[in-house]
């Protein structure tokens, strides 16, 4: 897979039978919103997802690692259902309370569409296999296998 243009964001990692990938950012956000798009990567060249279709996206989860397992699965779940694919988004990330953790997100992308998006592979579903968080100083960086 060619990620050529993410300036470093993401890379991927060999995984057997599935893809990984680690997700990179100045924060949180910013990793989860890298994160999604390596995903979108998987499925599709997500340099050539224009942003016509924007949709919100609300996620409350019991930690972290819950929250971007369910993040990225209500992603998956809109490109299942909608056929749609993202390429931008902007995520907002909240503890309410020790054990609630809230995602609000706007996410742009539009219909999937074979004559103009590269068909790569099909991303089942998001797992918790060897998922990781990682925070330092300025710098947050996740790691995500998804079946394929």
């Amino acid at each position: 897979m060619d990620n050529k243009n993410t300036l470093n964001k993401f890379e991927f990692f060999d995984v057997t039978a599935d893809v990984g990938f680690r997700a990179y950012g100045h924060d949180i956000n910013d990793a989860f919103a890298s994160a999604a798009l390596a995903m979108f990567e998987v499925m599709t060249d997500t340099f050539q997802v224009k942003h016509t279709v924007k949709r919100e996206i609300l996620v409350e989860s019991e930690d972290e690692m819950a929250l971007l397992y369910d993040w990225l699965s209500e992603l998956l779940f809109l490109h299942d259902y909608e056929d749609l694919v993202f390429s931008k988004f902007a995520v907002s990330i909240k503890q309410k309370d020790p054990e609630t953790f809230h995602l609000s997100a706007e996410v742009w992308g539009e219909k999937f569409n074979p004559a103009i998006h590269e068909i790569r592979d099909e991303v089942k579903a998001v797992t918790f296999h060897l998922m990781e968080i990682n925070r330092e100083e300025n710098r947050c960086s996740l790691q995500v296998i998804v079946d394929t």
